[in-house]
Order: structure tokens, then sequence, then C-alpha cells
């Protein structure tokens, strides 16, 4: 009884982090940079990416301590995802702030593109464990 509450806890954990990811990345920026001056938008959300990783650092850690019990895979993913979101979060970030503030397009570009491409990375790995993992 005990591996099906934590099997559900686990989904439901998935779940959340698959879906505040794609609100986050799909929406959000957008919403910001249609609504708010482009110095104001960038900072905004300069300011948003650090907890946006430790909410997914946080969402895939539990989500995989939830499922280890019962789905290896899962677990395994989660640790990918939350490991993969540290680096983001404390080696990217930072690149990418000093990429912006010291004036380096061309470095800018490449490094938020590698951090889009994480970010859809999570997104997907999220969106096959929430099929692999439903009844």
């Amino acid at each position: 009884m005990l591996d099906v509450y934590l099997h559900r806890a686990a989904l439901l954990t998935l779940a959340l982090l698959f879906g505040g990811m794609l609100l986050f990345s799909a929406s959000f920026a957008a919403f910001l940079f249609r609504h708010l001056q482009p110095q104001e938008a960038r900072r905004l959300i300069r300011q948003a990416f650090l907890p946006f990783y430790l909410f997914v650092i946080v969402s895939s850690c539990l989500a995989g301590l939830l499922a280890a019990r019962a789905d290896a895979l899962t677990a395994a993913w989660m640790v990918v995802v939350m490991a993969s979101a540290v680096v983001a979060r404390q080696g990217l970030m930072p690149a990418i702030n000093r990429a912006t503030d010291e004036g380096h397009t061309v470095r800018f570009r490449w490094l938020h593109g590698v951090s889009v491409l994480l970010t859809l990375g999570h997104i997907v790995i999220a969106a096959c464990l929430l099929v692999h993992m439903s009844p």
C-alpha cells in the first residue's frame, strides 16, 4: 500500500514540476516582455531565474525520492534533472549575467541558447516520465 501512495505522490510532484517549468518558460518571460519596458523585463527575468531553478531542484529531488522505491528509471532521471539544474543555477546563470553585464552579445546568445535547450530538455524528460508513470 505504501508503494501506491509513494507512486501517486511522485506522479503529482512530477506533474507539478512539468507544469511549473512549462508555465514559467512558455508564458512568464513572454508576458514580461509584452507588458514591461525591455530593461525592466530583463531585470525581473534575471531575478526570477534563481528561484525558478531552485523550484526545479527541489521538485525534481522530491519526485526522485518519492519514486525511488518503486521506479528506478524515474528516480534516476530526476537526479539528472536536479543535478543539471544545480549546474545551471550556480554556473550557467552567473555566466549569462556576466556576459550581459560586460556586453558580450555573442557569448550571451550562446549561453542563453544552452539554458533554453536545458530547460526544454527538462520539460521533455518530465513529460516522458509522466507518460511512463501514468497508469
